[in-house]
C-alpha cells in the first residue's frame, strides 16, 4: 500500500507464510451491520470479443517528491472516478465509502456510495480475506474484513460487488461486475498520511482485480506495470507485450506475494557473498528495503567507492537516512552518476544461467529539495522487516515488469515507460 516509506501488509503475517493480503476482524465496536435497502439484479455482459484482450491505465505520480502512484477507476451506477494507489504488495481493492463513514480521510473525490449488492460472509470472496477458514460471521449476509498495512495504516468495511467501466485494448468498453471493499473506518498515521478514493490491490489472491477478471474469462491473469523515471507510466491487465526480450524468474511456492525464489547480491558487478535473499516486488513501496545484511554490504561498497570523491555525507538532510552534497547543489541524478555504479540482484532462472535485476543508479538515487543525493534503499530490518527484502517503485523504474500467475513467473525488460501502450504486442 503507497502510504508513506513502507506499502506492503503486516510482515509477521507473511514469514508465517500467511497472505499478506490477510484481513482479520478487531474491535467489534468497529463494525457494522450494513442491510441492503432493495435486491440488485445481476449483471448481464456480452462479452465476445474481450477474452485475448487487455486493459491499460495510465498512471500519475512519482517516487519522490509525491511518493506515491495513482490510476483513474471509474466505478458505480453511474460510474464516476476515483484515485487509487497502485499497490501490488495486497489484493483487495478498496474505497473510502459512505456507508456512512465513521472515519475517512480527505480524499480527491467524493467518497464512494455502495451498492446494495452485498458479498456474504460464507463466500469464497470473503473467505480469502480472513486469517483463517474457521472465521466467525458476526453478520452473515454481508462479508467484513479488516487490513491492515505495515505502516499502522487500516481500514475496516463490507465486501460490496458494483459496476467497473472499463476500455479493452481490442476496443470494447465493458461495464463488468466485481468486488470492491467500502471503507468505513480507517486509521491513518500522519505520518503516511496522502489524500486518496482508495487502493488497487494487484495481488494474487482470489479478491484482487486481475483474478476476478480472470475468473469471468475477459484477461488472462498477468498484471504488470510500467514506471518511469520522470514520473507517471502505466499498468497493464492481460497480454499486452510480446515478451521475447523479457527476463524470468519463477515465482517463490512459499509466499503468497510477488516472490522470486531466494537472490543473491551483485554490487558494482561483483559477488557480495550476501545469498538466500527473500525478494518481494511490491509497488506500494516508494523505496527498496535490504534486510540488515545486505544494506551494511551495500553501504560499505558505497563507502569505499565514494572514498576520494567531491561528495560528503549530508546528515542535516532528513529526506532519508543517507544522503551526500556536492561543491553545489544537484539538479538530476545525471549530474552524481559517475560516481556510483549499478546493483543487481541475481535470481534463479530454470537453467544454469541467472536472471538478473540490475538496479542501476536512476534506480536507487533520488536528488533531494536541497540538491543532495540520497540513496533510496533503506534498512528493513530497522523497521521490522526483519529478513524481508523488499524491491519499491524506485528501482523498478524504466522497466516492464510482468507477473504471470497463470506461468508462476515475474519478468522484467527495459522500457520506455513513458510512452502508454494502445494495443497488444507491444516490442520494447
Amino acid at each position: 500500500m503507497k502510504i508513506g516509506k513502507v506499502g506492503f501488509l503486516v510482515l509477521t503475517v507473511l514469514l508465517l507464510n500467511w497472505s499478506l493480503s490477510s484481513a482479520w476482524f478487531g474491535d467489534k465496536q468497529r463494525k457494522k451491520s450494513i442491510i441492503p435497502a432493495e435486491t440488485t439484479s445481476s449483471w448481464v455482459l456480452n462479452r465476445a470479443g474481450a477474452a485475448g484482450s487487455s486493459i491499460v491505465f495510465p498512471v500519475h505520480g512519482n517516487v519522490y517528491p509525491i511518493g506515491s502512484y495513482n490510476v483513474t477507476l471509474n466505478m458505480g451506477q453511474p460510474p464516476r472516478p476515483y484515485f487509487l494507489d497502485v499497490d501490488t504488495g495486497s489484493d483487495l481493492t478498496w474505497l473510502q465509502c459512505d456507508a456512512p463513514c465513521s472515519h475517512c480521510s480527505e480524499t480527491p473525490h467524493p467518497l464512494y456510495r455502495p451498492s446494495n449488492d452485498l458479498v456474504a460472509c460464507r463466500d469464497p470472496l470473503c473467505a480469502s480475506l480472513q486469517p483463517s477458514d474457521d472465521y466467525r460471521c458476526d453478520h452473515p449476509e454481508q462479508c467484513d474484513y479488516e487490513i491492515e498495512y505495515a505502516d499502522h495504516y487500516s481500514t475496516l468495511g463490507v465486501l460490496v460487488r458494483d459496476i467497473f467501466l472499463l476500455n479493452f485494448t481490442n476496443g470494447n468498453q465493458l461495464k463488468v461486475r466485481m468486488a470492491l471493499g467500502c471503507g468505513y473506518d480507517q486509521i491513518f498515521p500522519a505520518s503516511s498520511y496522502h489524500p486518496l478514493d482508495g487502493i488497487l490491490g494487484l495481488g494474487r489472491g482470489k479478491s484482487s482485480l486481475i483474478s476476478q477478471l480472470s475468473s469471468q474469462g475477459l484477461v488472462r491473469n498477468v498484471v504488470g506495470h510500467c514506471l518511469s523515471v520522470h514520473g507517471g507510466g502505466y499498468i497493464f491487465f492481460g497480454d499486452l507485450h510480446d515478451y521475447s526480450r523479457v527476463t524470468w524468474t519463477p515465482m517463490s511456492p512459499y509466499y503468497s506475494k510477488y516472490s522470486p525464489e531466494v537472490a543473491e547480491l551483485i554490487v558494482g558487478g561483483r559477488a557480495t557473498g550476501v545469498g538466500n535473499l527473500v525478494t518481494i516486488f511490491d509497488t506500494g513501496s516508494s523505496y527498496t528495503y535490504f534486510n540488515s545484511k545486505a544494506y551494511q554490504a551495500l553501504v560499505s561498497w558505497l563507502e569505499k567507492e565514494l572514498s576520494g570523491k567531491p561528495l560528503k555525507e549530508a546528515p542535516e538532510d532528513r529526506n532519508l537516512d543517507r544522503c551526500w552534497r556536492g561543491r553545489k547543489p544537484f539538479k538530476s541524478v545525471r549530474d552524481v552518476r559517475k560516481y556510483f555504479k549499478p546493483v543487481a540482484l541475481n535470481f534463479p532462472s530454470g537453467g544454469r544461467a541467472k536472471a538478473q535485476f540490475e538496479i542501476p543508479p536512476e534506480a536507487y538515487l533520488i536528488i533531494s529539495n536541497k540538491g543532495n543525493v540520497c540513496l533510496g534503499i533503506l534498512n528493513g530490518s530497522e523497521v521490522g522487516m526483519e529478513d524481508l527484502n523488499l524491491i519499491g517503485d524506485i528501482s523498478m523504474q524504466d522497466k516492464v515488469m510482468v507477473y504471470d500467475n497463470e506461468k508462476q513467473l515475474i519478468g522484467w525488460a527495459p522500457a520506455n515507460c513513458d510512452r502508454i501502450p494502445r494495443s497488444r504486442d507491444v516490442s520494447f
